[in-house]
């Protein structure tokens, strides 16, 4: 039976939305570049601006590739490849497409394949119409949140630090914990929590703090950008060298239950 999720319609409707925003890009490019050049600006100016932008999306290009790597385990290749051409993140695509595997109940998550048509129909409804929410809202919403946020910061800067800090931190927990314990109990295989999750976590925190050392001793700021997708790259490639080349496969994918 062929895979629905790498089918030739998949990767027509990838093409069709790429294209889309490829030529929306180009277009929004072409009104700037003439607007620059009515207003005075020099052609030397915006190219060397159109330059530098280009370089800039280097860094968060990599962290995309790499989520759309992540995720093709179980999504495929076109899935993410869609998603992340349009708008999202890998903590926000990872913790969606997850809710959604535990809510149609897959044992497993998204460490499996997604073979169900209707549980990837679902996964792939939560990932689009949450991205979907902050675009509606934010145009309608945000000066009112700016404003209350930054009265609120005003008042009392440690809390807001306090409270911005514990937020992100609960959010890396919830995967620190999950690849280390796992999902469930015994009769859960294939969750991702065993040998081989946690040599991808401590080569991904050690390679990070590492570059991050790297950047603050030597003051290579042009290396801050590259940090994350460096390390998320780094972490994936010493999976695959245990899993292949150094540990046993009775090892490799030993797994544990939480």
């Amino acid at each position: 039976m062929a895979d629905f999720r790498q089918s030739t319609f998949m990767y027509l409707l990838g093409g069709a939305v790429v294209a889309f925003v490829i030529a929306q890009a180009l277009f929004f490019m072409r009104k700037a570049y003439k607007h620059g050049v009515a207003i005075g600006m020099s052609k030397d100016t915006l190219r060397r601006a159109i330059g530098s932008s280009a370089l800039f999306t280097i860094a968060p290009s990599l962290a995309i590739a790499a989520t759309v790597l992540a995720l093709s385990k179980s999504l495929g290749i076109v899935m993410p490849w869609i998603r992340l051409s349009v708008i999202g993140n890998i903590t926000y695509e990872t913790t969606a497409a997850q809710a959604a595997a535990d809510g149609v109940g897959l044992a497993g998550g998204l460490s499996q394949a997604v073979t169900d048509p209707s549980a990837f129909s679902a996964i792939a409804w939560v990932m689009t119409i949450g991205s979907v929410f902050p675009l509606i809202l934010l145009p309608l919403f945000l000066k009112k949140i700016q404003k209350k946020i930054g009265s609120t910061a005003t008042k009392n800067q440690v809390w807001t630090d306090v409270m911005s800090s514990a937020a992100f931190i609960g959010l890396i927990a919830a995967f620190l914990a999950r690849s280390i314990a796992g999902q469930g109990g015994a009769e859960i295989r294939g969750d991702g929590a065993g040998v081989l999750s946690v040599i991808t976590l401590v080569a991904a925190v050690g390679s990070l703090l590492l570059l991050e050392w790297l950047v603050k001793r030597f003051k290579l700021k042009w290396l801050q950008p590259f940090t994350m997708p460096v390390s998320m790259f780094f972490a994936m490639g010493m999976a695959v060298l245990f899993a292949r080349e150094i540990l046993p496969e009775d090892i490799a994918f030993l797994e544990w239950r939480g």
